[in-house]
């Protein structure tokens, strides 16, 4: 038993002995024929060059690297043969050996007749094809098209198409052309279904809602844009809430991370912010010192408008440099920088600022090149810019020419940079600038229970021909009312920070929802220019047409107004804007101031003078989630002379919520008659309903108290003395996709025989 085992096993291994011998053999043979092959060597004195239409043979020869006469072996044929391939321009090459010929037969790309775009309605042809590479009259190339498709497939992610599918196919055409079409099925747009917060306390997941620029979807998905998702939105939000933060003093701030989660169903996004305020910190002791000897720290303290125990804000503290090295340009101190050092005092949260005066490097701007401006003239974008060549350079203040650059908003991007010049004294400015469209044409339709019916063509331009000048024109029409208005603005007259403009107007009224008809024309032009950080002051003036006629009432006194047709006026006037809405010590507070003064009596039928006035405030309020506003209008008219004013010079118009806008004020006869004084205190607050914020709702309530009197008449009348009416009301805030809409219902608590109430009214919603 025993032996026999033994003899089978060996009998198996002498066996396997010879299976093994066998296949080295096989290898030994295969590797000599391989190397014989690759040893075997070629040698031509003629090249064949076949198949080739458009590339030269030249060309091709060139690119296989063999010459005639050259003794070349198979495995550098075929070397050739993958150089041939890599330019790009066939589709196939061979290169065959024949005798002392070598032939290259090659088949070339075609060339691109046309590129069609089938299947797209998000995105438009122009669009799509300034994302491409291929073009008509190239040669085709399925590397160049392949990148193609991944660049289209990406735009249509980043407009919240990320089931978007795009296939290009090739259609022949004649004398080795081609059609290429990119067949798109879009998709449904995946829109953002949440953007949610965590870790945030100090403010509401609804006010940081606000702050982002990724919106939920709501009820008006098909209308609304910025529901849907994009990646690239989210650094941005993440910017905008660190800068939100910073500004209310949080200095710690920051996202620690953010997700974008899609739905099970792949219809949405859940955008979650994870985040960590911190503690919020206010300013503490504000000092200056100087390492300057002609920089006095004591004068550069006085220009600044921080106080200790003011929220933190780093806007302050660039508002408060930008202050101290306008002082040095003035003074004459060149190459003064500003350097803020801060200093944390735990215990109490407050920031110490120590704004350190010391000489900066003596670097100057050679010059300032700009590109990419292909309508706008380069005078536009250069006067921007505080320095000059030759000027000693700033980094802040070329940081702020960008800013006000962008603020144009005559361009898609703004890329501003500095580098060195010539010499490292020297520094040139680069300004890349990216066009967009700049006029816009309106038309539209409107309603009101005065006028019915109405309809409005617009047209404007913000850089009229490349000069950075504003045209604007708009023509509004109703059954009983034609309103025109032409306007021009050039923002740098003379090359200064002076403002000239011409505004004219023409209304025409007629007596079918009024007493009389009217003529109300104005020609003015003005000049208006800085006077401090927050004001401007406008100088202009002012020249007018009115007339009244076909009067049918029985107001003895609006009877012998109509008589006398039309009135020339001629004057001049001032008016003052201090505005602290942006620039104030409280981000979320703001004053505005707005008084005028106009004399007519230069030339023309009348005399008189106009005051007007008005002071407005905001605030929020429970960590920003109400918003509290208040204003206080008053105006004034003074006839002198024998001169008196008439109904289509005196206060008529709403000046308050509650009634018509010829609904209150002196009356004779019951009709209303205009007063020559007006005064209004307004009252409102703003607060979210609960609703969910992609249906843009949001509610009011509101208490006005004010009046229209004073007017000579011709015999009795009411109400020409001071008598105030009271209103209160609720609104209704909606941000529609036809523009912010408010809808006021109101209730007078007093008001005056004759006066004409409305209790319900829709408005355009204007920032106060």
């Amino acid at each position: 038993m025993g032996l026999g085992t033994k003899r089978f096993s060996g009998l198996f291994s002498t066996h396997r002995f010879l299976s093994l011998l066998f296949a080295v053999g096989l290898l030994a043979t295969a590797m000599s024929a391989a190397s014989e092959a690759q040893a075997q060597s070629y040698r031509f004195t003629n090249v064949s060059i076949e198949g080739n239409q458009r590339i030269e043979g030249a060309t091709i020869l060139s690119q296989a690297g063999i010459a005639r006469g050259e003794t070349v072996s198979a495995g550098q044929l075929n070397d050739a043969a993958q150089r041939i391939r890599a330019s790009g321009l066939f589709e196939d090459v061979q290169v065959v050996p024949q005798g002392n010929t070598l032939v290259i037969r090659v088949i070339e790309y075609p060339t691109i007749n046309r590129v069609v775009f089938e299947g797209n309605r998000r995105l438009k042809d122009p669009d799509l094809q300034g994302f491409i590479e291929s073009a008509p009259r190239q040669v085709f190339s399925p590397t160049r098209v392949d990148r193609d498709v991944a660049t289209l497939t990406e735009a249509y992610e980043q407009n919240g198409r990320v089931s978007a599918r795009i296939q290009p196919k090739v259609i022949r055409r004649s004398d080795n052309r081609i059609d290429l079409v990119f067949e798109i099925f879009e998709g449904g747009a995946i829109e953002v279904n949440r953007v949610s917060f965590v870790g945030n306390r100090a403010y509401s997941d609804r006010r940081l809602r606000r702050v982002v620029d990724s919106k939920q979807a709501g009820i008006l998905r098909a209308i609304v844009s910025r529901d849907t998702f994009n990646a690239e939105r989210l650094e941005f939000d993440k910017q905008v809430l660190r800068d939100f933060y910073l500004s209310r003093g949080y200095v710690d701030f920051r996202v620690t991370g953010t997700n974008a989660e899609l739905a099970q169903e792949r219809d949405g996004y859940f955008v979650t912010f994870n985040v960590q305020e911190g503690q919020q910190f206010r300013f503490g002791r504000i000092t200056t010192t100087s390492e300057i000897p002609e920089a006095n720290a004591a004068e550069y303290q006085d220009v600044l408008r921080i106080r200790s125990g003011v929220v933190y804000s780093p806007t302050l503290v660039e508002n408060s440099i930008a202050r101290m090295e306008r002082l040095a340009i003035r003074q004459g101190v060149d190459f003064l920088r500003v350097e803020p050092v801060i200093t944390r005092n735990e215990r109490d949260l407050t920031l110490d600022v120590e704004f350190m005066l010391v000489r900066g490097p003596r670097v100057f701007v050679e010059r300032i090149d700009i590109e990419g401006n292909t309508t706008t003239l380069d005078r536009v974008i250069r006067r921007q810019f505080t320095p000059v060549e030759g000027d000693p350079f700033n980094p802040r203040q070329i940081r702020e020419a960008a800013e006000r650059i962008r603020a144009l908003r005559y361009f898609e991007d703004v890329d501003v940079n500095a580098r060195e010049g010539s010499d490292p004294n020297q520094v040139v400015v680069d300004v890349d600038v990216e066009e967009t469209t700049t006029g816009t044409l309106s038309f539209g339709g409107s309603y009101s229970s005065d006028g019915g019916f109405g309809l409005t063509l617009g047209f404007s331009e913000r850089n009229f021909l490349g000069r950075g000048q504003r045209v604007t024109a708009q023509i509004s029409a109703s059954a009983d009312t034609a309103n025109y208005n032409l306007a021009f603005a050039e923002p740098a007259f003379l090359g200064r920070d002076v403002e000239f403009a011409i505004q004219t107007s023409l209304l025409e009224t007629d007596s079918n929802n009024s007493l009389y008809d009217t003529i109300q024309g104005v020609f003015q032009p003005s000049l208006t220019f800085p006077v401090a950080e927050n004001s401007r002051l406008s100088l202009y003036y002012r020249a007018g047409y009115s007339e009244m006629d076909d009067y049918v009432g029985a107001s003895p006194t609006l009877a012998a107004e109509a008589t006398q047709g039309g009135l020339f006026s001629s004057g001049i006037g001032a008016r003052i804007v201090f505005d602290t809405r942006r620039t104030g010590l409280n981000p979320n507070a703001g004053v505005l101031l707005d008084a005028g003064l106009e004399y007519n009596g230069l030339g023309g039928d009348q005399e008189y003078m106009k005051y007007s006035m008005r002071l407005a405030g905001q605030t929020l309020v429970f960590n920003e989630e109400v918003t509290l506003r208040a204003s206080l209008e008053a105006g004034a008219l003074d006839f002198m002379g024998g001169d008196r004013s008439r109904a289509v010079d005196r206060y008529t118009g709403q000046v308050m919520r509650g009634f018509d806008s010829n609904g209150m004020g002196p009356i004779q006869n019951n009709e209303i008659l205009g007063g020559n004084l007006f005064a209004v205190a307004k009252f409102d607050v703003e607060f979210p309903l609960g609703t969910p914020e992609e249906f843009g709702l949001s509610g009011g309530a509101f208490y006005d108290v004010g009046a229209i009197w004073n007017v000579d008449t011709i015999g009795a009348a009411q109400s020409t003395g001071f008598k105030p009416r009271h209103v209160v009301g609720l609104s209704l805030f909606w941000e529609s996709p036809f523009g912010p809409l408010r809808l006021n219902f109101s209730k007078a608590l007093k008001k005056e025989p004759g006066d004409i109430e409305r209790e319900f009214d829709v408005t355009v919603r204007t920032e106060f």
